[in-house]
């Protein structure tokens, strides 16, 4: 059975990110891990259940299987997760991701043996492609140098910090994820023109945002023609 590894943040991570590739890919009969940076069942970002922001249809079916979903209420740490063990990994997004799993040793170890490796394929989604900024190869080059990715963009980061980098929750903002991207040597193209943007470079899937966690899923699926 193709089995695939999730990483979710415990400081907050987007719900229609993690909720929809996990559904889909369950209905496609793939086997889920869940793992979190300590072992800790993940937090859910509060916006991502709120229904003025992402609708009361969707904030209803997020929180009921954040609640009720068993891998998600009972993850292993990551550091017992070995790549080997896994034909895929997915780091769904979120803010809180810039705490804890973008900046995770163990993550960065589990991402570069997927995307470098022969039989591994890793999902990045919005926030947590800001990891890719921060994982080196095997030849301590940056793993997103020169590889076409997507993520969340500045233009709509403006949209939610406030001039000194704050979020809604008084949290500052640690870094943008698309100025690291591009430090780090990536080829950037959020396709604000598009509805929907899910970009891939080998062995690595990268996806913008929320409207795009489905189309992700099934790219996914297609790379490892499930």
């Amino acid at each position: 059975m193709t089995s695939v590894l999730f990483v979710v943040s415990e400081h907050g991570y987007w719900g229609e990110e993690c909720i929809e590739p996990l559904e889909t890919l369950s209905e496609a009969g793939l086997e889920i891990t869940v793992a979190t940076p300590t072992g800790s069942p993940p937090a859910i970002d509060e916006r991502s259940v709120d229904p003025e922001t992402v609708g009361e249809e969707t904030a209803a079916h997020v929180q009921d299987v954040h609640e009720s979903d068993e891998r998600l209420n009972d993850p292993i740490p990551v550091a017992e997760a070995r790549a080997d063990a896994y034909d895929a990994l997915v780091l769904p997004g979120g803010h809180g991701t810039e705490w804890d799993v973008t900046q995770d040793s163990h993550v960065r170890t589990l991402l570069r043996e997927m995307v470098e490796g022969d039989d591994g394929t890793a999902l990045v989604v919005c926030h947590a492609v800001g990891a890719l900024a921060f994982t080196r190869d095997s030849h301590d080059a940056f793993l997103v140098t020169g590889r076409e990715v997507t993520g969340f963009p500045n233009e709509w980061e403006e949209d939610i910090v406030d001039e000194n980098d704050l979020l809604p929750d008084g949290r500052k903002l640690p870094y943008w994820v698309e100025d690291e991207v591009k430090t780090a040597g990536g080829e950037w193209d959020a396709a604000l023109e598009s509805d929907t943007s899910v970009t891939v470079d080998g062995d690595l899937i990268t996806a913008r945002g929320p409207g795009s966690s489905r189309v992700a899923a099934e790219t996914l699926l297609e790379e490892l023609d499930v």
